[in-house]
């Protein structure tokens, strides 16, 4: 809807800066190598940089999953502790008193 409110507005400028448009083509075009310069030198960098970029993310993403499966496993500690105890006592309760070779 505001697209249509503003359109009288709009076409009323467009024409009024057309000849100003038509002016900037010749400095437009004398930009261009330097344009083409630009993303030269953006890919160079992004080609570079990407792969550390990379790197560096799945080593966050190793670093992260560490930490939540620590989080998670945290609380069961105690619980993994005491079945520790309990299976060493076992163990140790139900060897043989003396073995016969």
């Amino acid at each position: 809807m505001f697209y249509l409110l503003t359109l009288p507005f709009r076409i009323l400028f467009g024409l009024l800066l057309l000849p100003f448009a038509l002016l900037a083509i010749p400095f437009a075009l004398l930009l261009l190598p330097f344009l083409i310069l630009r993303f030269v030198i953006k890919a160079a960098v992004a080609v570079v940089v990407l792969p550390l970029v990379l790197f560096i993310a799945a080593i966050v993403c190793v670093a992260l999953a560490v930490a939540f499966s620590l989080a998670l496993l945290a609380p069961l500690l105690p619980f993994a502790l005491a079945a520790l105890f309990i299976w060493v006592v076992v163990r140790a309760a139900s060897r043989p008193a003396a073995t016969i070779i």
